[in-house]
């Protein structure tokens, strides 16, 4: 190309990326399009910018002696050969990614802001370019412009020309123009950049505050805003401040212990211990031990004086779960406690004293347990005094979503996994189902998931619809079973069976006190005469 055809090439080159310098907000990608252009300029060799940032690799860089205060530094942030320029392997001998402020021309035209023509490498082989490479491709010298925004210079423009190139003043005009256009698009860049960072962290924190808002509205540990949720709360709220006792039903895994915790985080009692006792896990010979104490050599293997949970959480809440297992002969002496706020350790004639608000959950029906004999009923309304009913989970799915995400952070954080939030399709899906074990359940399933979880991906095993359907089918079907009617002669011959197994289990007794006729809740004198119409006299006597 002739001497004209280059200018306009030039020019036009030039003009190109004035233009689309101010367009670009990201400071890497106008950084690269600037080298970019440059090298297709055919009388330049190579094209670096260095950027003036904090002092990153001070003990290892090979120019630390020159430098001052090793605080800041010329960065070399890119470059890029001209055709027919590339270096090979043996010509890559240089280390100029840090320059040091004030060293070499380079350093020196970042100090003092002034450009440096293309003429002269001697001074700055050992810092701007590699000589072997640069006797190898005849590069004549080296021109630096400073790049300066409102008076501040932010770092260097380096072109080297190879010895074809006419340093001319308009060239230097042109260099001069990209300098300062590159100045200012790199501070606006910067701040475009800043800005994205901001609001990116503005989206985290606003995502991050609204779910914490709506968890917060939640109450304490216990998360979700239904209805029947609300109404809990509102319950707890009422009967927190005062000492009467609670029984707290519903299914298990529903969140009675929670229940228990807030109820004693929200009253006067709090400063003082929540004792919990699982009534489930005790065996039978140890329940008066757990619950009262013992002393030293009061049965085999009392090997030393034991506090029982009553003195343990004496001022305090003592929270009795599963409450329904205790054994009877146990539950009279339960009450005593309650009514009394005295008791006595095994193998001890001392009587204590204590102070103790009771808090019970179970998922069993104790009213229905009075009417059986499997639960005192006197025990049973002290108890409960402030009945609260969790819903299951089945009942209250729109508390599913905040469940799902709380349950997911804590766990991604237990096992330091990166998780992905749930797509609206995952999370209709677990609303889908019916959880027979409620939020624990559900919990259970969040912890398989995330265990098993994959680049970040959940996947939830949970039963098929069908599989569902032929359950309920099945139990609607054994329930019809049961509702069946029975003739006449079935139900004589139900009668006489319930009968004989009576008489059996009183060892055919009929009057008095655990008699077949007390059994059977009927008149000895009836029963008696029903015995002898189904023929049964001679198979019992009476007594």
């Amino acid at each position: 190309m002739d001497k004209k055809e280059n200018k306009n090439f030039q020019f036009e080159n030039i003009r190109t990326l004035l233009l689309a310098m101010p367009q670009e907000r990201c400071v890497s990608s106008l950084l690269e399009m600037v080298v970019q252009k440059s090298s297709e300029d055919p009388f330049l060799a190579l094209t670096r910018i260095w950027l003036i940032r904090p002092g990153d690799i001070c003990s290892s860089c090979k120019l630390r002696e020159q430098c001052l205060d090793q605080t800041l530094c010329l960065h070399l942030v890119a470059e890029k050969y001209g055709p027919g320029h590339q270096p090979d392997t043996e010509s890559i001998n240089d280390d100029y990614t840090r320059i040091p402020l004030g060293v070499g021309k380079v350093g020196r035209c970042a100090v003092t802001g002034e450009t440096v023509d293309a003429v002269g490498l001697d001074e700055d082989m050992p810092f701007a370019v590699s000589k072997r490479w640069s006797a190898k491709s005849d590069v004549i010298g080296l021109a630096l412009q400073p790049l300066v925004h409102q008076g501040k210079v932010l770092g260097v423009l380096g072109s080297v020309p190879w010895k074809e190139a006419e340093i001319e003043g308009e060239g230097l005009f042109w260099s001069r123009l990209v300098a300062d256009q590159l100045a200012a698009s790199i501070t606006n860049a910067e701040a475009f950049e800043k800005i994205e960072e901001l609001n990116k962290q503005l989206e985290d924190d606003y995502e991050y505050l609204s779910q914490e808002l709506v968890e917060s509205q939640s109450f304490g540990d216990i998360i979700g805003h239904s209805p029947s949720l609300n109404n809990v709360v509102q319950q707890i709220k009422m009967v927190a401040k005062t000492d009467a006792n609670v029984l707290i039903t519903g299914e298990s895994g529903t969140g009675k212990e929670l229940v228990a915790r807030e109820i004693h985080q929200r009253s006067d009692r709090s400063k003082r211990p929540l004792i919990k006792v699982n009534c489930a896990s005790i065996p039978k010979d140890l329940y008066e031990s757990e619950f009262f104490g013992h002393v030293r050599g009061s049965f085999t293997g009392a090997i030393q004086d034991r506090k029982g949970r009553f003195e343990l959480a004496n001022g305090g809440t003592l929270f009795l779960d599963e409450v329904g297992e205790i054994p009877l002969d146990v539950q009279s002496k339960l009450l005593r406690v309650l009514q009394e706020g005295e008791y006595e350790r095994i193998g001890d004639e001392r009587t204590k004293q204590t102070d103790v608000r009771i808090l019970a959950a179970t998922n069993r029906d104790l009213k229905q347990d009075t009417t059986k004999g499997l639960f005192r009923q006197d025990l049973f309304y002290r108890l409960n005094v402030f009945p609260i009913e969790l819903p299951p989970l089945k009942e209250r799915k729109e508390d599913i979503p905040l469940l799902v995400n709380h349950f997911i952070r804590l766990i991604a954080r237990k096992f330091n996994k990166p998780i992905k939030p749930l797509p609206p399709g995952k999370i209709s899906r677990l609303q889908k189902y019916d959880w027979p074990g409620n939020i624990r359940e559900l919990q259970n399933l969040l912890e398989r998931a995330v265990i098993t979880s994959q680049k970040g991906n959940l996947k939830f095993d949970l039963p098929k619809m069908d599989e569902r359907e032929e359950f309920a089918t099945d139990k609607q079907t054994s329930e019809t079973k049961v509702e069946e009617v029975l003739t006449e002669k079935q139900m004589r011959q139900h009668e006489q069976e319930n009968m004989l197994r009576a008489l059996n289990q009183c060892g055919g007794k009929i009057h008095g006190k655990d008699g077949a006729a007390q059994l059977l809740g009927v008149k000895p004198t009836t029963l008696a005469t029903r015995i002898k119409a189904m023929g049964l006299k001679k198979m019992y006597s009476q007594k």
